[in-house]
């Protein structure tokens, strides 16, 4: 294994392959990335009430959750 031309062969595949790896695990971390921009986008849009009756009753559900909160909260689990 003292011959140079192999020493530099093994050298250039050995960047070639890390070289692929690495463009490889980019990509799917920008695929990643994109996943996480569209739940975000997505839970953004759901997020709005679509009419004023939806945000009512959104908010009366809010409610009943924390008035069943504080009866947990005091003991009173009923």
């Amino acid at each position: 294994m003292g011959d140079p031309g192999t020493l530099t062969a093994l050298f250039a595949g050995a960047v070639i392959a890390l070289a692929i790896v690495s463009l490889a695990a980019l990509r799917g971390f920008d695929g990643w990335l994109d996943l996480r921009r569209m739940e975000i986008r997505l839970r953004q849009r759901g997020a709005e009430p679509v009419s004023p009756a939806a945000a009512r009753l959104e908010l009366a559900d809010l409610k009943d959750r924390v008035r069943r909160l504080e009866a947990i909260a005091n003991g009173n689990e009923g």
